[in-house]
């Protein structure tokens, strides 16, 4: 359990990292809410969880991150 935590905060602070990449904020969130599901998806697979719960994650996270950053 405290793998699954530790690998999905990592996905998280990566697409968040990544979702900068774009000059403005709809861009960021799309792009952001693109790679956090990829991420999150990659990481439930590989954790053993439901992809579709860590796309759902990875994705609201990644929205957000690249929502709220700034170019």
């Amino acid at each position: 359990m405290q793998r699954t935590i530790s690998l999905t905060l990592m996905a998280a602070a990566v697409s968040i990292g990544l979702a900068a990449c774009g000059y403005d904020p709809g861009t960021r969130a799309v792009t952001g809410g693109l790679i956090g599901a990829g991420a999150g998806a990659g990481v439930a697979a590989a954790t053993g969880g439901k992809p579709a719960n860590g796309a759902l994650i990875g994705g609201g996270v990644g929205a957000i991150g690249g929502a709220l950053t700034s170019p």
